[in-house]
């Protein structure tokens, strides 16, 4: 592999030779991306324990599933990068499942003496005009937008699952950014 970066040939290769059992392979792969895909989970759950839980989980994944990867479909780190999303959001969902501590209930019962109903309807009235202002988005612009903001992707990463070049996606999130917020101003959503 190539010094510096991997490129995504050097971990297609390395997928490839994992699919077929090369554990020296998948160490490989493991030491060229485990930063950056521990850095993706880290985002999502936010802490650093559940982060090397889910880095784990994924990489048992991605050993075994490392023979379904196609180039044509994605970039290798995009869909590894995905496989630890996806990992990173399940954890998420799974955990708000999960039996609440008493503490928690009954403070959770409490009357929250501050609540403001005029606030929260200010609340709910701005997340309506920021779906109706992203209805207004062009498909690719929201798109972009929605993956950035939503999904936690940078621009390359979104370049990568888009297979668009970096500039266009940035290009896209600006205008489609500059376009929302004119929106969120003639709606009175924010203040100009």
């Amino acid at each position: 592999m190539s010094p510096g970066a991997p490129e995504a040939d050097d971990l297609a290769r390395l997928l490839e030779r994992a699919s077929l059992g090369d554990r020296a392979a998948f160490a490989e792969l493991y030491r060229a991306t485990s930063a950056k895909l521990f850095a993706v989970s880290l985002r999502i759950v936010r802490e650093r324990q559940l982060a090397e839980e889910v880095l784990q989980d994924s990489y048992v994944a991605i050993w075994n599933h490392a023979a379904e990867y196609s180039r044509a479909k994605s970039a290798p780190g995009t869909w590894m990068a995905a496989i630890v999303r996806n990992r990173s959001l399940d954890l998420l969902r799974r955990g708000s499942r999960e039996v609440e501590d008493v503490d928690e209930v009954l403070a959770g019962r409490l009357v929250d003496e501050g609540a403001a109903p005029a606030a929260d309807l200010e609340r709910r009235a701005g997340e309506h005009a920021v779906r109706e202002c992203l209805g207004e988005l062009e498909p690719d612009q929201r798109q972009s937008i929605a993956l950035a903001f939503y999904h936690g992707l940078s621009h390359s990463e979104l370049a990568g699952h888009l297979r668009r070049p970096l500039g266009t996606v940035k290009t896209h999130i600006r205008r489609g950014l500059a376009r929302l917020r004119d929106c969120l101003e003639r709606t009175g959503a924010v203040e100009r």
